[in-house]
């Protein structure tokens, strides 16, 4: 387990840039809980020390912590509601702001220009632990293709949180390649990347919150550093550092699950197929599946709810065969259509109950999507 020094609640009087203050409190908010019964989780652990204001919130699976310049008129710790403070600060008038938090005082005063406001705080011995980082050897690693990769197969990680190894995201650097897998059993995602150099010594499953988060703070950065320590991945970008759990268990073998072979290949156009899929979902509703008809040269896309309407779209497509007709959760093929780049995808189908594969124009990203069984 990793240590930490323990957090001690003192004094804290601290002049900063208000739009700075705000910049950084929206990042490491987001990584304070909404939902638990902890308050002080909820919170963001100001300390006050060697002429910076140390920013921290952790949720227990995820924690961010970044910092900025201030004038320190006495060093501390507080916990104060993230949300709120966040909120408040990014509202005040005045450029310059002042946070004074007294010892023995459950409350810490935020004054800007003729405002002044008292939020209720939290102690700052009740703080998490959070990870230590230091002397964890961190490796700079390319931004665009980390985050690249991660985009594509985040959306098809599981949000059940009753499956915590499908909440996760498969991390893997292969030599040279980086790769990630993410499922939640009724669709797979595989994005397998070349960064031009060797990665880190990692295999594991992150959070896909953990990436999804990642990815909002290193978009448009310099650069991205990554560290391994324990049961802990680290992120560093532009003095911003994300550190999390990874997640215990067997990740399924995603190449057992892809079909080596395919009845059926098409090459259809990526843009015009999205469309026709956005507008028939419409009609696809309480549960209603997608369905896709594929007959000599074409392709008819149709949705129908009881007591709703029904929708039918037909567009030219490369079908030489008996007629095949397939149907999909609406959302999850849109889902995979959308994560493919490119002017053209090509879809690969087996039979009407078998999986199908959504893949660009190379073989370097796969969706896999579990058709539902057609009524009727």
């Amino acid at each position: 387990m990793l240590e930490a020094e323990t957090v001690t609640g003192t004094a804290l009087k601290i002049s900063v840039p208000r739009e700075e203050l705000t910049r950084q409190l929206a990042i490491v908010a987001r990584a304070a809980s909404t939902r638990t019964t902890v308050q002080v989780l909820a919170g963001v652990l100001l300390r006050a020390e060697d002429g910076r204001l140390n920013l921290a919130a952790t949720d227990m699976e995820i924690s961010l912590r970044s910092s900025l310049e201030a004038e320190v008129g006495s060093e501390g710790a507080v916990v104060v509601p993230s949300k709120l403070l966040a909120d408040l600060v990014r509202l005040l008038p005045a450029d310059e702001i002042s946070i004074e938090h007294r010892p023995g005082e459950g409350l810490v005063e935020v004054v800007s220009g003729a405002s002044s406001y008292k939020l209720h705080t939290y102690n700052a011995e009740d703080f998490p632990r959070l990870p230590e980082t230091e002397g964890v050897e961190l490796m700079s690693i390319d931004a665009g293709a980390v985050l690249g990769t991660a985009n594509r197969v985040n959306r098809a990680a599981s949000r059940d949180e009753s499956r915590p190894v499908l909440t996760g995201i498969l991390v893997r650097f292969e030599g040279q390649n980086l790769v990630m897998a993410a499922t939640d059993s009724y669709r797979l995602a595989v994005k397998e990347t070349s960064m031009g150099s060797a990665g880190p010594e990692l295999d594991a499953i992150v959070p896909a919150r953990a990436l999804g988060e990642l990815t909002r703070i290193a978009q448009g950065a310099g650069g991205l550093q990554i560290g391994v320590q324990e049961n802990q991945v680290l992120f560093a970008t532009d003095g911003i550092l994300l550190t999390t759990r990874r997640i215990e268990g067997q990740f399924p073998n995603y190449r057992q699950l892809l079909p080596e072979t395919f009845e059926h290949e098409l090459a259809l156009p990526r843009d015009e197929l999205l469309e026709v899929v956005r507008r028939v979902s419409v009609m696809a509703q309480r549960n209603a599946p997608i369905r896709m008809r594929f007959a000599e040269g074409e392709l008819t896309v149709s949705a129908q709810t009881q007591d709703v309407g029904e929708a039918r779209e037909t567009m030219p497509a490369p079908f030489a065969s008996d007629a095949l007709e397939i149907g999909f959760n609406p959302e999850f093929l849109r889902d995979g259509i959308e994560s493919v780049e490119g002017d053209e995808l090509r879809l690969k189908l087996i039979s009407s109950l078998r999986p199908a594969v959504i893949q660009g124009e190379g073989d370097d990203f796969s969706y896999l999507i579990m058709p539902i069984r057609l009524a009727g």
